[in-house]
């Protein structure tokens, strides 16, 4: 049974209406209802206008009056809604539009912060490099065994602080859009050989392998040899880092095509959550944020990976599994 396309079918609780404004009465109103059910009761459709127009209460022009009524307020508040609601659009939209903005503005702030304290950190940490290193060659004096020790630990500290200055001032380049790359045709069997070679002791002390065979089908990748070598270190002693004794690191170049190059670091250590692994690229963010965690570092130096990937109009992507390890890859254009 289907109903008739009419405006009534348009207009609902038309009987509420007419009571409402007096052309019919509540009892009027229920004749026309118990009339209308008897009538789709024997199958015969029949709206609440027509059951009226049949019990001689409301002429077809009273009907029609009534339901052009309820159609020009349903317009109406219609439009207001959607007046009201494209108001709450704007108005939204501009607090988004200022939250970003405020947050543009922090994130500014905090970049010229971390380059200002970087800098200013740099000139004492010279003095006791300099300082460091005349005691060390003993230039102001003999030292005895327990004094050259207690040297070589402060100078290895030193170090770290050292790079851990210049990873904030490249983060806080790159934070800024800051970042230039000086590209050229870069040999990345070479550029693997050296990190290998630096990184070889790390690993050795960790009791960990670090693999890497060099292939001789690698062209020429068009990059920025300083900053690609710094990323791909970071890679390899995050992997050394993160993979128990007795586990394995390996450095691969691989061939993807006569264009691109694909560099990978896969590590058999503890692996990243699923859930979590778009987290490691966030600066001075750790996955084990607790005070006992076991991992040392700033949580800045995946976050520069990325940034220095990015820069070369690259893209680095993880894939991991807990317990299994991670394999850290991205792709470089051949050099023409």
């Amino acid at each position: 049974m289907t109903t008739p396309l009419t405006p009534e079918v348009l207009v609902p609780r038309l009987g509420e209406h007419l009571v409402k404004t007096g052309r019919v009465t509540e009892a009027d109103l229920q004749q026309a209802l118990a009339y209308q059910k008897a009538k789709q009761d024997v199958g015969q459709m029949c709206l609440l206008g027509e059951a009226l127009i049949d019990l001689n209460l409301l002429t077809r022009r009273q009907i029609d009056h009534a339901v052009t009524e309820q159609i020009i307020q349903l317009r109406n508040a219609l439009e207001g809604a959607n007046r009201f609601l494209e108001a709450r659009v704007k108005e939204r939209t501009a607090e988004l539009q200022e939250a970003l903005r405020k947050l543009s503005e922090l994130s500014q702030m905090k970049a010229n912060f971390v380059a200002n304290i970087s800098h200013e950190l740099r000139t004492p940490l010279t003095h006791v490099k300099g300082y460091l290193e005349l005691l060390a060659t003993g230039t102001l004096g003999p030292l005895s065994e327990e004094q050259a020790n207690a040297l070589q630990v402060s100078q290895h500290a030193t170090g770290r602080l050292e790079s851990l200055i210049d990873n904030l001032i490249l983060f806080s380049l790159a934070a800024r859009g800051e970042m230039t790359l000086r590209l050229a045709p870069v040999d990345m069997n070479k550029v693997a050989h050296q990190i290998i070679n630096y990184s070889r002791p790390k690993a050795q002390d960790r009791k960990v392998a670090l693999i890497f065979e060099t292939n001789p089908d690698i062209p020429l990748v068009q990059a920025d040899e300083e900053k690609l070598s710094w990323a791909i270190l970071q890679l390899i002693d995050n992997a050394i880092k993160f993979t128990p004794t007795g586990g394995q690191v390996s450095l691969l170049l691989e061939k993807e095509s006569d264009t691109l190059v694909a560099i990978k670091v896969t590590d058999t250590g503890i692996g990243i959550p699923v859930n979590r692994l778009d987290e490691v690229f966030e600066p001075f963010h750790q996955l084990d944020a607790s005070s006992t965690r076991r991992y040392g570092g700033t949580g800045l130096g995946l976050a520069l990976v990325k940034e220095i990937v990015s820069a070369h109009g690259s893209m680095i992507e993880v894939n991991s599994e807990e317990g299994r390890g991670s394999t850290f890859s991205f792709p470089l254009v051949a050099a023409r």
